[in-house]
């Protein structure tokens, strides 16, 4: 019963020092990142966007912008495959999963952690409202088991019949399925694990 709240404080102990430390030695990246997100395609640096947190309480996630900036308008949230709307070097960003890294800011502010279920927008969060009570109980986060398992799921989708039906019918159910068997086993040495398998999936 005392270890729920010492892993707690541990876990968000090593965030701030963690997600501190990455964005200094990150700031060469974060910057000439931005700097290529501006010259390739007009509009803002940073792609924001509500989603829901702990408690249901919403809040704006960083990335960095790898769609044109009218995207909203010409499509829906889901992106796969060879979208038109991704600029060239979102590609870049999207690959090698850089448009990520500005969600340390939020790490730092408290609305995500390093470890943790990845947090959806509105509509997926209401259409498993009750799942998402339990999923919810949790700060979402930069990565997770499900992370590492669907590193490649714009591609799955790019193949699926109707991307969206196969996004809500298959893959979310097994991502809340994985967050609440995360969640349930949770430790720190367990997230620390997780952290690294998703640098070697990235890195491969």
């Amino acid at each position: 019963m005392q270890r729920r709240p010492l892993y707690a404080c541990a876990k968000r102990t090593f965030d701030l020092l963690a997600s501190g430390l990455g964005l200094v030695l990150a700031s060469p990246f974060l910057l000439a990142a931005a700097v290529a997100v501006k010259l390739d395609s007009s509009g803002p640096v940073f792609f924001k966007q509500e989603r829901m947190g702990r408690s249901f309480r919403a809040f704006r996630i960083y990335k960095f912008r790898t769609m044109v900036a009218d995207a909203p308008k010409r499509g829906g949230q889901i992106t796969f495959g060879a979208d038109p709307r991704i600029t060239r070097v979102g590609r870049v960003l999207r690959k090698t999963k850089l448009d990520e890294l500005p969600q340390l800011i939020n790490v730092v502010r408290g609305d995500m952690s390093l470890v943790g279920p990845r947090p959806e927008v509105p509509r997926y969060v209401e259409m498993f409202r009750d799942d998402y009570a339990h999923v919810l109980a949790v700060r979402p986060g930069l990565t997770d088991p499900a992370s590492v398992k669907y590193r490649d799921e714009a591609e799955q989708l790019a193949v699926a019949e109707d991307p969206e039906r196969e996004y809500a019918e298959r893959i979310l159910p097994d991502k809340i399925a994985m967050a609440r068997q995360y969640i349930a086993e949770a430790t720190f040495w367990g997230d620390v694990g997780i952290l690294l398998k998703t640098f070697v999936r990235i890195a491969r």
